[in-house]
């Protein structure tokens, strides 16, 4: 078990960031998924399995909007939303560790601008040279 923790923190240590062993444990034992809402962040407690593939998610980034996820990542956001696993971060005065932020917002409506009419009086005023010379 020593050489497996040694070769897994080595390998954390080349990479850009520096996490111990210790914190991955325990956001595998006790981690939470945040979830950014229109209300706020809501905290949602998922199964060990599910823990185990939102480490492999969010393994490079700590925060990442609900569009770049894979059609499978939605549907497992969407299934924990539905399941309302919801839990408050410090529980006890111990704070959560958080697997990862989801930013699940609505997308945001724009209305299409009215159709422009082309403007007649501006082509009418400036005559343009090619014009005055077709005219002579």
């Amino acid at each position: 078990m020593l050489v497996l923790e040694l070769f897994w923190f080595k390998k954390l240590e080349s990479a850009n960031f520096l996490v111990s062993p210790a914190m991955w444990m325990e956001k595998l034992l006790d981690g939470v998924l945040r979830v950014l809402t229109p209300l706020g962040p809501r905290y949602i407690k998922p199964s060990f399995a599910h823990r185990i593939y939102l480490l492999w998610i969010f393994r490079h980034f700590q925060m990442l909007p609900l569009q770049v996820l894979t059609r499978r990542q939605q549907r497992l956001i969407e299934t924990l939303c539905a399941e309302q696993r919801f839990v408050s971060l410090s529980a006890n005065g111990w704070e959560a560790p958080i697997l990862g932020t989801v930013e699940r917002r609505p997308p945001v409506e724009v209305e299409a601008p009215p159709p422009r009419r082309p403007s007649s009086g501006v082509s009418d005023a400036v005559p343009f040279a090619a014009d005055l010379r077709q005219g002579s």
